[in-house]
């Protein structure tokens, strides 16, 4: 607003003629006739003349007798925004003056303070002020329309970094709003993989007031991505900083266009590098020639292989750098490069060359040269791909007694046996002979792998090679078959008793323990012989029969050899039936547990009991121990079997003492294989807290000859069960071989006499002798001793005399199932029958 002091027209709405009167006077009073005023008394007439005519200044009180308050200023602001509304206040009602200059109005005065000489100067200074803000909102509208038409994003930040201003391209560059942005930082918008980058360049420039530029990319809020170079520069007052604008390009498609042309260079930099890599990291060599065939390339390879650097060789002739002759005949052989050029195709290097490096040093190699053709299809040379083939041939010679031989023990495998025993077949077959094979398998070996571990399995298999091996002549073939089986071929036998010889020889030999480190490992026979051609016409018959008859040694006891019989066959096919069908009982849980007491020689009390599975297959019927639990050993069974009957009968016998009956222990055989495995004493362990089964109540029995396998291994792992808590026993004592030394150092708490002496100690002064000793020695060393096998009155007379702590036997209670073992745990029909 221009002013002009002449033309200055003021409105005064005063209904007190007096305070009219002085303002009137006090504008007057300036000598200039620079204001002129007109008068109204109520709002109405002030909105009359305010409709009519235009005023530069309203002077309005706001105690009209129409109209008091806020309200009265509101309706005249309404129809004249444009002019400077000063209110008329009283002293006491300054807060309503206040007020209407927090809606619009451009100052108050309050009535009775007028003074003739600064109210027109306040009058001017108003005017002037309202003036300049005109022109100032006058030039951020054309600021705002020609920042809103560049196609620059512009970002106003204050002293503190927060946004006050943004223009349409910003947002559209950021897809922020105007309020989204209000407030916040610039850097809101960065993607956040440019972020650290561009926001330490930031505090670089800020912290020097210097002008930033950088590019980035800006994430809108739909995670769309637009590439941007930014400009920022201190805004100042000429004496301090007190913000900054930054300005936004959008150079998206430029980038685009850039990575366009970065990624077609790239690729053609990485073709360019992945042909030179390639060349050199592969590991044939590389040699190029022209057409007059003078060297052009060579790759790294090549340079090693022929001593001539790329540099030295590059022109020189093909034959200077590439020197080949014949291993046979020692002449200089042809070039294949000029074969290629001269035949237009891909050939071949002769066999047996040898190139000759630029030291003299030879490899034997071998090589293809093809041409080289230009654009025009025409040949421009030849390249050569060779390599070292010295060691693949030495290799090829020690696969091929690899495939042939054992990697473990060096012995041959079944590839070379096989190989061996036909032709020792037709050789025999021609001269009339005899042939012999002896398979053999290390008993209980499964056990040392499984408590001792493969490295121990595996120096026990190299010491069992060398014996076999110590033991037969060079003539014969010792192979290893696989795991713990070994073959031997005896190619010329004049009588099959020649083969019994040797496997008498064998056993004798490995009668002897294996010192493996600190352990003493006690590994016996089981083997079998078959003989051409008695037992087969041909290899496979040979060998399946030897492994046949080997499985009978098994079955009768280990440590022992058995001769092919054609019975045998039957035998094996049953066996292949008992393991499937253990298989299937297992998943279908037809084992059962019967329970037979152990009673008190003296009193009669049943002191504790042994629980014995049982197998009930659904088409034969209860099928007893003896004949399935050896093929369960052999097919590794055993294991699951043996962790079911011990977690069953820690089960019943916790249920039986919720059910409040008078409980004995019960014992539970453990076999090698269980016995030898990790995690045996964890397992037991688990067994216990899982059934809630308290030690006390568990015996288990192991026999002699699985604690002497390993002695130190055994002692370590009865230790821990006794201080699990749990009872021990060695089960049919006297048939296994045993150290008393060890036995004594066994935290064993009973002696079980196994059955065999126990049945005839009536009548054999022998079997009398040994029970009477080892109830004796029981007694001396504080452990308990059980006669198994007790069945007639005489027997039980016998041990009563010999002072024998406790009987088990038919004469007692046959095994009895687990319903039929809670009558006696609840009555006393055993004691009943004992005393009788």
């Amino acid at each position: 607003m221009m002013i002009n002091d002449a033309s200055t027209r003021v409105l005064l709405v005063e209904s007190d003629a007096n305070d009219a009167a002085l303002i009137q006077a006090s504008l007057a009073a300036t000598g200039e006739r620079s204001f002129r005023v007109q008068w109204v008394k109520s709002l109405a007439s002030a909105l009359a003349c305010l409709g009519n005519e235009r005023f530069d200044v309203i002077l309005l009180d706001l105690t009209l007798p129409d109209s008091q308050g806020i309200g009265a200023f509101e309706q005249v602001f309404a129809v004249a925004p444009q002019a400077l509304i000063v209110v008329l206040s009283l002293a006491s009602d300054e807060q309503t003056a206040r007020q209407a200059v927090q809606r619009g109005a451009g100052d108050y005065l309050v009535k009775g303070h007028v003074d003739g000489h600064w109210l027109p100067r306040a009058l001017r200074y108003l005017l002037e002020r309202q003036a300049t803000r005109d022109e100032l909102r006058g030039s951020e509208a054309r600021f705002r329309a020609m920042s809103d038409a560049s196609p620059l994003g512009i970002f106003v930040s204050d002293a503190q970094g927060g946004c006050i201003y943004t223009n349409a391209a910003y947002h559209k560059i950021s897809g922020l709003s105007f309020d989204e942005t209000l407030g916040t930082r610039w850097s809101r918008a960065i993607h956040p993989d440019d972020r650290p980058r561009v926001l330490a360049e930031w505090g670089e420039a800020v912290r020097g007031l210097a002008p930033f530029q950088t590019e980035f990319r800006f994430l809108q809020p739909d995670l769309s991505i637009v590439w941007t170079r930014v400009n920022s520069g201190a805004m100042s007052d000429g004496m301090a900083p007190h913000g900054r604008v930054e300005t936004v390009e959008d150079i998206t498609e430029r980038k685009t266009a850039e990575f366009v042309l970065q990624a077609a260079e790239d690729r053609l930099f990485e073709e360019r590098e992945r042909a030179q890599v390639t060349l050199n990291s592969i590991g044939d060599a590389v040699l190029c020639t022209d057409l007059a065939g003078n060297v052009s390339y060579l790759n790294l390879v090549a340079e090693a292989m022929t001593g001539w650097s790329s540099a030295e060789a590059l022109g020189r002739p093909l034959a200077e750098v590439f020197r080949i002759i014949d291993g046979r005949t020692r002449e200089p052989a042809a070039s294949p490069a000029e074969r290629a050029i001269g035949q237009n195709r891909t050939v071949g290097l002769a066999a047996d060359c040898l190139l000759v490096r630029r030291d003299g040093f030879e490899s034997a190699i071998e090589d293809s040269a093809a041409p080289i053709h230009n654009r025009d299809g025409r040949v421009a040379g030849a390249v050569l791909v060779f390599h070292d083939v010295s060691e693949s041939r030495a290799m090829a010679l020690k696969m091929a007694h690899l495939a042939q031989h054992d990697f473990l023990t060096g012995l041959p495998n079944r590839v070379l046996l096989t190989e061996r025993l036909a032709q020792a077949i037709g050789l025999a077959q021609r001269r009339h002979k005899q042939v012999a094979l002896v398979f053999l398998d290390l008993d209980y070996f499964k056990n040392i792998n499984d408590s001792l571990g493969h490295a121990i399995g595996d120096q026990v298999l190299q010491s069992a090679a060398a014996r076999l091996t110590a033991a037969v002549r060079a003539t014969d073939t010792v192979c290893r078959q696989g795991g713990d089986e070994f073959v031997i071929l005896l190619a010329e036998i004049e009588q099959p008793l020649d083969a019994a010889l040797v496997a008498e020889k064998l056993i004798e030999a490995f009668a002897v323990p294996h010192l493996i480190g600190k352990h003493e490992l006690h590994v016996t026979l089981s083997i079998g012989i078959s003989v051409y051609p008695d037992d087969g016409s041909n290899v496979d018959s040979v060998l399946q029969n030897a492994d046949t008859a080997m499985y009978h040694a098994k079955a009768c006891g280990r440590n022992n050899y058995q001769f092919f019989r054609p019975d045998m066959n039957t035998r094996a096919v049953r066996r292949q039936f008992l393991e499937s069908g253990l298989r299937r009982a297992l998943r279908q849980g037809e084992f059962r547990v019967h329970y037979q007491p152990q009673i008190d020689l003296a009193s009669g009390a049943m002191n504790g009991a042994e629980a014995l599975v049982r197998w009930l297959d659904p088409e034969l019927g209860i099928i007893c121990p003896e004949q399935f639990v050896p093929v369960a050993e052999e097919c590794g069974l055993i294991v699951p079997i043996g962790r079911w009957v011990l977690r069953e009968a820690c089960r019943q016998t916790r249920c039986w003492l919720d059910a409040g009956l008078h409980v004995v222990p019960v014992a539970v055989n453990i076999s090698a294989v269980e016995f030898r495995q990790k995690g045996f004493l964890q397992g037991v362990a688990t067994i216990l807290e899982e059934t809630g089964l308290e030690p006390r109540y568990l015996e288990l029995e192991l026999t002699e000859s699985i604690l002497m396998q390993d002695a130190e291994c055994s002692t370590s792992v009865l230790e821990g069960l006794k201080a699990m808590g749990v009872q021990l026993a060695i089960d049919d004592f006297g048939t296994g071989f045993s150290s008393l030394s060890y036995l004594k150092r066994f935290p064993i708490d009973t002696l079980k006499i196994d059955r065999s002496f126990v049945r005839d100690i009536a009548t054999d002064a022998d079997d009398a002798t040994i029970v009477s000793a080892v109830i004796g020695m029981g007694r001396n060393l504080n452990q308990r001793v059980i006669a198994e096998g007790v069945e007639t009155r005489e027997q039980l007379a016998f041990l009563r005399t010999r002072q024998c702590h406790e009987g088990q036997g038919f004469l007692f209670s046959h095994p009895l199932s687990a319903e039929d073992f809670a009558g006696f745990l609840a009555g006393g029909d055993v004691a009943a029958m004992c005393a009788s």
